[in-house]
């Protein structure tokens, strides 16, 4: 008999541009096993996820990752003390470098991680993607990696105006002229540092992606979807699953090339021309990971057995045509909840009990 698994998920919040936790979260409740346990990672006390008890026993804030890696390794140490950790599923690019760090150390506490290393979760960011797909057999947008706003003033002669101006981590902004180029570089280089990418804007269908790499050149499993709906940030609001042999091939070489280990989402362009363009790398599931899910592709569920040292059969299988559309939901929460998440930085269901020792470094 398989064993219950005490499961942490990170990103938690869920607003108009939701993190992936959420996601996991139902795709692990709707596949669990007796006695296994779900535990939220948060990083904001208002995080929509924390108050799903519906999804999750137990949260916990953590600080954010870039703050101090001593204080990040402390709080886990304290979560695992309370909660007895078996997998940990980040689902954030932000805190991928933070984990991938920390995984021996966890590793040695008895938690278990399915992560890329950092070779390859570098040969994957929007810097060295053009790199990855001259590799890989994979067309790339031209592409700028830029250091300061001054490169742009010659930038069109690498990558023609209209382009996108995107951040290290996450964001892209349409420029159509110079100073629209040189605000959305400040922009990014204010959030999320340097370098800024500047990246040819294919026009086409929006397109991806989301697989399973076992570490070994393999791929578990890969769901395709097709955008129906955009927000005003460009993140996709309706989707629907479709059968795209091209699109998984993609991922397979994506895959292959990198040996890549755990979950990613790739991102294209299909243009008029039926031509596929490679404009990023996820290296963590998407927000709509619940959709595979639905359409019989357990991938968080997956990834947590496979962390665990079990190996389920790989599952190219998965029904086409079925469709999300997100919706916005009042999350209801007792006042109760929030002081615990601001006073105590937890909240255990089960147990109700306040921390044995301080809250170390918590948002």
């Amino acid at each position: 008999m398989l064993q219950p698994h005490v499961i942490a998920v990170t990103g938690l919040n869920a607003t108009d541009n939701p993190a992936p936790g959420v996601g996991v979260l139902r795709s692990l409740r709707a596949d669990a096993r007796p006695g296994d346990r779900l535990v939220g990672l948060a990083y904001d006390a208002l995080d929509p996820g924390i108050y799903a008890e519906d999804l999750v026993e137990d949260v916990f804030v953590l600080p954010y990752p870039s703050s101090s890696g001593d204080a990040y390794l402390s709080r886990l140490e304290y979560v695992h003390e309370r909660a007895g950790l078996d997998v940990i599923i980040p689902t954030l690019d932000a805190e991928m470098p933070a984990f991938i760090a920390l995984q021996p150390r966890l590793r040695a506490m008895g938690i278990a991680m399915l992560l890329p290393t950092r070779e390859q979760l570098d040969l994957r960011s929007k810097a060295t993607l053009p790199r990855l797909g001259a590799r890989a057999d994979i067309d790339v947008p031209r592409t700028a990696v830029l250091t300061s706003a001054q490169e742009l003033a010659h930038v069109h002669e690498r990558v023609p105006y209209p382009l996108l101006v995107k951040g290290l981590f996450y964001g892209a902004t349409l420029a159509h002229t110079h100073e629209e180029a040189v605000a959305a570089f400040h922009k990014a280089a204010a959030q999320w540092g340097l370098p800024v990418i500047v990246q040819e804007c294919v026009q086409g269908e929006e397109l991806n992606v989301m697989g399973v790499g076992d570490g070994e050149g393999g791929l578990w499993s890969a769901v395709p979807m097709k955008k129906l709906m955009l927000t005003d940030k460009g993140k996709g609001w309706a989707g629907i699953t479709i059968r795209d042999p091209e699109l998984v091939a993609t991922a397979e070489r994506f895959v292959r090339e990198t040996h890549w280990r755990g979950p990613f989402e790739v991102e294209v362009i299909r243009d008029r021309s039926g031509r596929y363009w490679l404009i990023e790398i996820n290296p963590r599931f998407p927000a709509w990971v619940h959709l595979a899910t639905s359409a019989g592709v357990n991938m968080p569920r997956a990834v947590a057995r496979l962390a665990a040292g079990e190996r389920p059969a790989p599952q190219p299988d998965y029904e086409v045509g079925v469709m999300f559309v997100r919706i916005s939901l009042d999350q209801v929460a007792r006042l109760e909840d929030l002081e615990r998440v601001l006073t105590a930085g937890e909240i255990c269901r089960r147990e109700h009990e306040r921390p044995t020792r301080p809250l170390v470094g918590a948002a």
